[in-house]
């Protein structure tokens, strides 16, 4: 099966950040959020991946080039105008040509077993599946209702006739599509699945189902679940692909933590708990880094307290910091 990831969005929640950097090159735990859903694919025997592109996408090519060197085969999707979801999959229908193709958010980290949403969508004979889960907060979410056999009876104001009990869930933007959703989809114009073109799929009353998953998910579409993924990384709670920490001991390093290559860390500050930092970065004495997220070649000064933060690479840090994202220096 090949695989599309969505990776176009302009990550605007994420700014200043996004300013420099395309979300799909955020670190998690030292690596691309992309190099994760690629490796998250490659896992599961997917080799064949596409990926659309707009903001900033000359960044996310240099890095990944081919694919070759993460052992799956790439294929760049830019959009010169973002078309949306739907419209950036209507743009890559010569690649999947008529066969089953999965659809995911490259902003996600999710432990659900691909393989058994694909046996799932097959035998539901489906036109389309879409991963779904249960939360205690699904009001906040567009509407989407289920029945316990799977199918998807309610999704944003359209339903089916349905006599059965219904539960709401919520769509983790992992999807199985067949090729004939092509059909609803407008050519070089902009369109959204959840949007546009999967109610009209339940109003035409097509077979839509959900896959119930129950295991661990999150979306790092803020700067909140973006520490949070990583606070859940270091506590194993979601098993990723990653380089190894650097073994840096001491009396204030507090686990968990994940500290990069290069690292200067005075003997007298605090690193940790739940901490990452990127490559070459350097805690000066008296400092404290907690909750935190430091990219690549950070400067934390003397007595400072940084947590609960994002800081870009390359910051300076002169101030106490507390939950709060720096782009550059300050």
């Amino acid at each position: 099966m090949k695989a599309m990831i969505l990776a176009a969005g302009f990550g605007t929640r994420l700014k200043p950040l996004t300013n420099e950097l395309p979300k799909p090159l955020f670190p998690v735990l030292n690596r691309p959020i992309l190099e994760h859903a690629i490796n998250f694919l490659s896992t599961h025997g997917i080799k064949e991946i596409a990926i659309n592109l707009h903001h900033k996408s000359e960044k996310i090519i240099d890095y990944f080039g081919n694919g070759k060197d993460f052992g799956v085969n790439l294929h760049f999707s830019k959009e010169e105008k973002i078309l949306g979801t739907a419209g950036g999959i209507k743009k890559l229908q010569p690649f999947f040509r008529n066969e089953t193709f999965l659809v995911i958010n490259s902003d996600i980290l999710a432990d659900v077993d691909l393989n058994n949403v694909l046996n799932f969508h097959k035998e539901k004979k489906s036109e389309l599946t879409l991963v779904v889960r249960q939360d205690p907060n699904a009001e906040k979410y567009d509407s989407i209702q289920r029945v316990d056999e799977g199918r998807i009876v309610h999704f944003l104001g359209r339903s089916i006739k349905n006599s059965e009990p219904a539960t709401q869930v919520m769509f983790t933007g992992i999807q199985i599509m067949e090729p004939e959703i092509f059909s609803r989809i407008p050519e070089n114009k902009f369109c959204g699945t959840v949007e546009d073109v999967f109610p009209g799929m339940i109003q035409d009353e097509l077979p839509v189902y959900s896959f119930l998953h129950k295991g661990y998910w999150i979306d790092m579409g803020t700067s909140e679940t973006y520490i949070q993924a990583q606070m859940d990384a270091l506590d194993g709670k979601i098993p990723l692909k990653i380089s190894q920490s650097k073994n840096i001991e001491g009396p204030l390093i507090v686990p968990p933590v994940h500290i990069g290559k290069g690292c200067e860390i005075s003997q007298d500050a605090q690193v940790g708990p739940y901490t990452v930092l990127g490559d070459g970065c350097h805690i000066r004495s008296g400092a404290v880094v907690k909750n935190s997220i430091l990219w690549a070649d950070v400067t934390v000064g003397r007595g400072l307290t940084v947590q609960n933060s994002i800081l870009g690479e390359g910051v300076t840090i002169n101030k106490n910091v507390n939950n709060n994202s720096f782009a550059s220096e300050t």
